[in-house]
């Protein structure tokens, strides 16, 4: 990454300090861990990354809701481990929906000891049926006196069976539709909750199933009002979306340092690598998306961190353009870098699989260009 950040016309001084500072307490204190070699060294190593990123005081900005000072920490983070990027993910998607409801456990509990890294959160929206369309949700919170019973099952889980606690999505009127679904804080030690198993992924990620067998949770355990589920967790994920974005960047910046890197080290038919113009076109392309894709990203945060009036517009454009950006970008990487780059110990591989992941969770590319051309159509500018 270079020096001066390339969107700082959207940063406070508070946050280009922060730049500064959690690019040397990641180099320190994250960089040494390395990847993990299989999904039970990473569900151990984020438990470590927890711990880690609170010594940095780096979940204050979550805290704080400073969307800018989140996407800094993201940025960071994901150049060097994408798994600390998820860790750090993992817990403003917990704190944030705690945040907005108000919610007097949470703020005298939860968020305190997720903020000091005793508390990992995890965020259950996702099932077999209802991934992008989250109206088909199956899972159900029926009440029963002063309890809730919570039934049915979550996929794709970040940090499942490693969480201490899970924000959870469930139905509690059907005939609402998506007024009908209700947030709930769920301990991971609740009778029902089960974890059932991993879902590995290709790059080291924690993620699961998850199973509700008549889980009763107090009917305190509800974020915000009973119904407001959705409009809570839709809100947590607008918020996010320019983070993800962020995470993106990171990557990518990443990425083009390894290509340049190689560019000038490599020697082809008696010069280096960089002086063709092929490669000399890559690395402009590289170069000016990257910066695109800052800029998108950073606009998007602004917006939030100056609060409303404002619409899901900038996030969705950050996110589709960063996320896509990036792709493009660590292929590139790898195709300049040659055999070097498939090999599974190369950084560039390591990102070419860690970046994937970007394109699809917290609304895929495809969702966020429908949210763009809504706002559009509607008579946005």
């Amino acid at each position: 990454m270079v020096e001066a950040h390339p969107a700082r016309v959207f940063l406070d001084a508070h946050h280009r300090d922060l730049f500064e500072r959690i690019r040397e307490f990641v180099v320190d204190r994250v960089k040494p861990l390395g990847d993990p070699e299989s999904d039970a060294a990473g569900r151990e190593q984020a438990r470590t990354i927890l711990s880690i990123l609170a010594d940095g005081d780096c979940y204050t900005p979550i805290v704080e809701q400073d969307w800018r000072a989140c996407c800094v920490v993201r940025e960071v983070l994901a150049a060097t481990s994408p798994l600390a990027d998820a860790v750090f993910a993992l817990q403003a998607l917990g704190i944030t929906p705690m945040l907005m409801s108000k919610h007097e456990r949470s703020r005298e509990e939860w968020i305190p000891g997720a903020a000091a890294g005793n508390v990992m959160t995890a965020f259950a929206m996702t099932e077999v049926g209802a991934g992008s369309d989250v109206t088909a949700m199956e899972t159900t919170a029926k009440r029963d006196g002063d309890h809730y019973v919570i039934t049915g099952s979550k996929t794709l889980i970040s940090n499942a069976g490693i969480a201490d606690l899970y924000v959870v999505y469930a139905v509690t009127d059907h005939t609402k539709g998506r007024h009908g679904v209700s947030c709930f804080a769920v301990p991971a030690a609740t009778e029902g909750l089960e974890f059932v198993n991993p879902q590995i992924m290709s790059a080291p990620h924690p993620l699961g199933e998850l199973h509700f067998n008549d889980c009763r949770v107090p009917a305190d355990a509800v974020l915000g009002a009973e119904g407001e589920g959705l409009t809570l967790g839709f809100a947590t994920l607008e918020r996010l979306r320019p983070t993800v974005g962020a995470a993106a960047c990171g990557m990518a910046a990443r990425a083009l340092a390894e290509a340049l890197t190689h560019a000038h080290r490599r020697q082809q038919f008696g010069k280096p690598l960089g002086e063709f113009q092929l490669i000399k076109l890559k690395l402009a392309r590289m170069a000016t998306e990257l910066d695109a894709a800052r800029l998108l990203v950073y606009r998007a945060a602004w917006e939030l961190d100056h609060g409303p009036p404002h619409s899901g517009f900038a996030p969705a454009m950050a996110k589709a353009y960063a996320t896509e950006a990036a792709q493009r970008i660590v292929d590139d990487a790898v195709q300049i870098i040659g055999g070097r780059g498939v090999l599974i110990d190369h950084p560039v591989d390591h990102l070419y699989r860690a970046v994937r992941a970007l394109r699809i969770y917290e609304g895929t590319t495809e969702i966020q260009q429908l949210i763009v051309a809504r706002h559009l159509l509607e008579g946005g500018a």
